[in-house]
């Protein structure tokens, strides 16, 4: 199944939903979505430079024309990729957005062959229904901990790591 375009069928939500690599007319929505859960202190905010810079990295979830979720997969490694900036629109949770971003970003690490992607989040238990395992952060290579030395919560993290393996 190719992720490009592709078009599912949104169980909960009674509508149809296109699961699309980002584009730059999304950056000031995602941007919008991104800082609407890094104020609530739920992940960290990136800029609007940064997500330009890094606007590849980026799948979206649309439904009626407009950008409802986003997720970034970011390669660490040879061997390791990270899942980040996952976030989704209050007006559309609990209709299975973020697991079919999250599903997305997996397809798309399996097709680069990268074979383990982790998370760092505050809420394990939604990685752990798609097969995350919970892992102590510090299993995971230095490289990891580039997002950390800017983050205002460094001293008291309170994320939690997640990985799952063997994607390829």
């Amino acid at each position: 199944m190719k992720r490009k375009d592709l078009i599912k069928d949104l169980v909960k939500g009674g509508c149809y939903l296109n699961i699309r690599s980002a584009k730059i007319s999304d950056v000031n929505r995602i941007n919008t979505l991104i800082s609407s859960y890094a104020e609530r202190d739920r992940m960290l905010f990136r800029s609007m430079a940064d997500i330009y810079e890094n606007l590849q990295t980026f799948t979206v979830a649309e439904a009626d024309g407009g950008v409802v979720g986003c997720c970034a997969l970011e390669i660490i490694w040879s061997d390791l990729a990270e899942i980040k900036s996952l976030a989704v629109d209050d007006a559309n949770k609990d209709k299975g957005i973020g697991k079919m971003l999250v599903n997305a970003a997996l397809e798309q690490a399996g097709r680069l062959g990268v074979p383990r992607v982790f998370a760092l989040t505050l809420e394990p238990d939604f990685f752990e229904k798609l097969g995350f395992k919970v892992v102590e952060k510090e299993t995971l290579p230095m490289k990891v901990w580039s997002d950390c030395a800017r983050c205002p919560k460094q001293k008291n993290c309170d994320e939690i790591a997640v990985i799952k393996s063997k994607l390829k």
